[in-house]
């Protein structure tokens, strides 16, 4: 049997019927049937509990007609054909700017939760079983009739966050979290609101946005006792071996001064030429880029592939010089 749980709570809470799915998946050839956002919204469907708040018109036996106007068609995308109509009255008066009024708000919250009846209610038909592509794509069609109306509800609905975080005032918090956390409370009132108790829902909003705000103070509070200073992480690290590598490069360049002056490494006058001009020893601060391998051969009259072959000879000597006399003693 579906898990099935029924809470009855005072007036100021909600009357639902929770519904944990056991619907075997579909098959991958039915999968492949369908868009991305057709397999997210099955995989949803599927996998997640749902709840809807029960109406006394939901039983009725043309309660489809009564709520929507007439029943429900499906194309041929899993969608139903009076979509279009079901949205565009209440839509016009968002767009104007305008807020709910009392008969819109009831029509809304009707249409979204008996789409959630709907939809446990196939889901009931195949528990434990998989369904044919006929059951998934009214199951689907009626997935998007209840989003529509969910996001209807929350547009409608949305300037309450920003109207609560303003009042609220909370010293510390990050307004982005708050107003987040405020988002997910706005949602989480639409899924338990119920319209046949005689309230209206941003009174219920209110007070369900409100908490959340003190969940989040409270949950700062104790991250800070915990933690009194944020992690930074430039703090913590240490640039030691950063500047012993600059400090021995500087050093290393001196000692490559030192040992072409003297000719430690016993180059010849060429070898040093090349050196000294392709890497800017002699330069001053006017130049601090060495000369091209073809600049060189033009200056020491040989071609450019010369030039490096005697650079990296050059400098094999010099390698060997810094390996045996200062890297060594610096090591």
């Amino acid at each position: 049997m579906i898990a099935t749980s029924i809470s009855s709570k005072s007036q100021s809470e909600h009357t639902g019927t929770s519904i944990q799915p056991n619907v075997l998946l579909p098959t991958t050839a039915q999968m492949a049937r369908l868009d991305a956002d057709n397999r997210a919204a099955l995989r949803r469907l599927f996998g997640e509990p749902m709840e809807y708040i029960d109406h006394e018109l939901f039983h009725k036996s043309n309660a489809e007609k009564l709520i929507f106007g007439k029943n429900a068609r499906l194309d041929s995308e899993e969608a139903f054909l009076d979509d279009d109509n079901l949205i565009d009255p209440t839509l016009a008066h968002f767009e104007e700017g305008r807020t709910l009024t009392t008969r819109h708000e009831i029509e809304l919250f009707q249409k979204f939760n008996y789409s959630r009846m709907r939809i446990l209610s196939i889901l009931g038909q195949y528990h434990g079983k998989r369904m044919p592509d006929s059951a998934l794509r009214e199951l689907l069609a009626w997935s998007r009739r209840a989003d529509i109306q969910c996001s209807l509800i929350a547009q409608a609905n949305m300037p309450l966050v920003l109207a609560m975080a303003k009042r609220t005032r909370l010293n510390g918090l990050d307004p982005n979290e708050l107003i987040s956390e405020g988002n997910f409370a706005l949602l989480r009132a639409i899924d338990k609101f119920d319209c046949s108790r005689g309230f209206k829902f941003s009174t219920y909003a209110c007070r369900a946005i409100l908490k959340s705000f003190s969940r989040v103070a409270m949950w700062t509070s104790r991250y800070r006792g915990r933690f009194p200073t944020e992690f930074d992480p430039s703090l913590e690290k240490s640039n030691f071996i950063e500047r012993k590598r600059d400090g021995l490069k500087a050093q290393c360049v001196d000692e490559i001064r030192d040992i072409i002056d003297h000719n430690r490494a016993e180059l010849n006058e060429i070898e040093r030429t090349v050196i000294r001009e392709r890497f800017a020893l002699d330069a001053g601060p006017e130049r601090i880029k060495g000369k091209t391998l073809e600049q060189v051969g033009e200056l020491i009259g040989v071609t450019k592939e010369r030039v490096r072959q005697i650079q990296n000879k050059a400098l094999r000597k010099l390698r060997d010089m810094l390996e045996d006399g200062f890297l060594a003693a610096s090591g």
